[in-house]
């Protein structure tokens, strides 16, 4: 398990009659998997976690190890409301063939700083499996600083951060403070390229479920210095990349997917897919998007 690259927040497929769409979702692991991405992450909030029951993210799990077959490391999300949740799914991923964990503070209650310590260490004795902790206290209301960080790294596991504080600035404090011992992973799509330029390895990508070839092309591109490049094509991709940080992302993405022909807009309860004017929007920002594709040919990666 490497902590570099794109890594897609692949969503989960449902059929009309709410169950899981294994068909479609491996026609769009199929595309991912062609357009060279590095690693797949299964069941996070774009994955509609919070709506899964645990025997589904272990179909999905055992699905996509088996579709991949080698060829990609899977990473599950662990998004619970209790340690002894947490461990629960960390044993099923196991179980399932999950390569590493993406590990997200408890939900619901705002723990504290001892609290949240404890839980990720809780977490990290647990398991041999490589560990990434998601920090997004924007979304989740709980900062991962750089001093709790400090603490746990002395954990030879936990390998990882997704990076989502939407503070550029903080890849520069990371690698100032851990160097490479710590690997970042930009988890804002708006600010992808930003943070890849700051220092950032790799991008967990939202906007990449439906548009696979332009994300890994903006990665490759940065990463060989050829920065005018990435940033001809990061300036076509941002009216799409803002439809990720949007409270019905999962229903902006759904929709980018079907009219792409790698998805459908089958969501599930609470949400309901997009309609009225608010669809018609976003189904602007998708279709000039698609009319203005930007060549892919015409660049050496």
């Amino acid at each position: 398990m490497e902590w570099k690259g794109v890594m897609p927040a692949i969503t989960t497929k449902f059929t009309r009659d709410d169950k899981l769409d294994l068909e479609l979702f491996n026609k769009n692991l199929a595309f991912q998997l062609k357009s060279n991405i590095d690693a797949i992450v299964l069941a996070g909030s774009l994955g509609e976690a919070s709506t899964l029951t645990q025997n589904e993210k272990n179909i999905l799990t055992e699905n996509t190890v088996e579709f991949v077959n080698n060829k990609i490391p899977v990473v599950v999300n662990i998004a619970e409301q209790s340690t002894k949740e947490a461990l629960n799914s960390i044993r099923s991923a196991e179980k399932s063939g999950a390569s590493g964990l993406m590990v997200l503070p408890p939900m619901r209650y705002k723990s504290g700083r001892k609290e949240t310590i404890s839980y990720f260490e809780s977490i990290a004795n647990s398991t041999d499996l490589p560990i990434m902790i998601y920090n997004n206290p924007v979304d989740y209301g709980i900062e991962v600083t750089i001093d709790m960080f400090d603490e746990l790294l002395k954990y030879e596991n936990i390998k990882a951060v997704k990076e989502s504080t939407r503070d550029i600035s903080n890849v520069t404090r990371l690698k100032n403070s851990f160097g490479s011992r710590l690997k970042i992973m930009t988890g804002v799509d708006t600010i992808a390229l930003e943070s890849l330029l700051m220092g950032a390895d790799g991008w967990i990508a939202g906007l990449v479920c439906a548009f696979p070839e332009e994300t890994v092309a903006i990665f490759k591109l940065q990463s060989q210095g050829k920065v005018k490049e990435a940033i001809e094509i990061y300036r076509w991709f941002l009216p799409l990349l803002e439809l990720d940080i949007n409270p019905k992302l999962v229903q902006n993405i759904k929709l980018a997917e079907s009219i792409l022909g790698i998805g459908s807009e089958n969501v599930r309860l609470p949400r309901i897919p997009l309609f009225g004017k608010e669809r018609d929007e976003v189904l602007y920002i998708i279709k000039k998007g698609i009319n203005n594709r930007p060549d892919l040919t015409k660049y050496n990666y």
